[in-house]
């Protein structure tokens, strides 16, 4: 029977790669000085990211990829990848290493865990009032995200939430707050072209004087405004944000009241008469769902001459994070408010009017629908996201 040849390198050729590459090695360390960037740099260099630079140089002074194999104790794949990385990018391609992604930074993670910071825990099981670190987690497993405690803490330090304002703003008490949520999310996601959704809230009321606020000021200069001063009057500005086109209607009121209410329903049936139907939805302050409100709606809905239909849409109890205009509200009070010392009530209003008039016509420019462009200095997107918290405290 005939015997197949053997590969097996001869040990004459084995010995003649050894050698070779030991005075190449010599050399390298005799010329220590050269100008050659790999060159230099491997003496800075240990572990596995010298192997690569090795593998390189190796490779343009003539040694085989199996010798280079044999020598380094690197993987022929690791070996070509390193000569491919350096001719396409250099130093910075082959010694480079890939960000990995930060779970914290999951736009899916951070969504359901904003989400569950809304609700409150006894919807997950949990016969508590606030959120708890552990019950945080064990209830993210259950929604398929695991997250250590590090994460879930990166998370909320990114958006500046904190767990004392979990408390005040970020957990609704209504037991029946999915069921309204899922109402608002499915009445936005059938919206149509004749239908129109409003988030409507007041401003205010708050005085008109000078208030406080950041400032650019000149070295030495520390800008102070007095504790005691007189009020030159006071406003509440009401306001509907319409969210398909991200106009803001407003007018000004005495009071928070039923019958406020009333005349911002009949200045949107107005201002859009040639709509289907308009949903407004405000947060559960009991002026907003009285009774004669309700009459008023049950009357203007049985009404023929073409005017829109309304239906209410109340957001959960205590969740003026989910109410939309809270974050226009917001960049207002940041640009125009704080800071501030107009001369009188009719100066503020004047300011008001043209904030809102301004980011209507850049708007109607710009058409595009809440929540895809921040105006101002909005603290978040102006859309409706049960990960949102429109409501910052800091500016209201």
């Amino acid at each position: 029977m005939q015997r197949c040849p053997s590969v097996t390198p001869s040990p004459v050729k084995v010995d003649t790669v050894q050698q070779r590459w030991m005075e190449w090695l010599y050399e390298l360390e005799r010329s220590a000085s050269s100008s050659d960037p790999l060159q230099s740099l491997i003496y800075r260099l240990v572990g596995h990211r010298r192997k690569k630079v090795l593998a390189v140089m190796a490779r343009r002074s003539g040694f085989t990829i199996s010798a280079i194999v044999d020598h380094l104790g690197l993987s022929k794949a690791t070996v070509r990848r390193c000569s491919s990385l350096y001719e396409a990018g250099g130093l910075d391609a082959l010694l480079g290493r890939k960000e990995r992604p930060r779970k914290a930074d999951d736009e899916a993670f951070r969504a359901a865990l904003y989400g569950l910071l809304h609700e409150p825990p006894s919807l997950s099981g949990y016969n508590r009032t606030t959120w708890k670190m552990i019950d945080l987690k064990n209830t993210l497993v259950t929604r398929g995200f695991t997250a250590s405690d590090d994460v879930i803490r990166e998370a909320l330090r990114k958006t500046g939430f904190r767990w004392r304002s979990a408390k005040v703003v970020l957990t609704s008490t209504d037991p029946e707050y999915r069921q309204k949520l899922q109402r608002v999310q499915d009445i936005l996601s059938r919206l149509d072209e004749n239908e129109l959704f409003f988030s409507i809230d007041e401003f205010g009321p708050f005085a008109v004087k000078a208030k406080p606020g950041k400032i650019l000021a000149a070295p030495g200069v520390s800008p102070s405004v007095p504790q005691w001063q007189k009020s030159k009057g006071w406003l509440i500005a009401t306001a509907a944000l319409e969210l398909s086109h991200n106009r803001v209607t407003h007018f000004y009121s005495q009071a928070k009241n039923t019958t406020e209410m009333i005349r911002m329903a009949e200045t949107l049936l107005s201002e859009y008469s040639t709509a289907r139907a308009l949903y407004l939805s405000w947060d559960a302050a009991s002026w907003h769902l009285s009774k004669q409100l309700l009459a008023f709606v049950e009357k203007n809905n049985v009404r023929t001459d073409g005017f829109p239909r309304i239906e209410l849409v109340p957001l959960p109890a205590s969740a003026q994070f989910l109410n939309v205009i809270e974050s226009v509200f917001s960049g207002m009070a940041r640009a125009i408010i704080h800071n501030s010392d107009y001369s009188s009530v009719d100066a503020a209003k004047l300011a008001i009017d043209r904030y809102f008039e301004e980011r209507n016509r850049y708007y109607a420019d710009n058409p595009k629908p809440a929540g895809n462009k921040i105006w101002g200095k909005e603290r978040t997107e102006a859309a409706f996201n049960p990960a949102n918290n429109c409501k910052d405290p800091a500016y209201r």
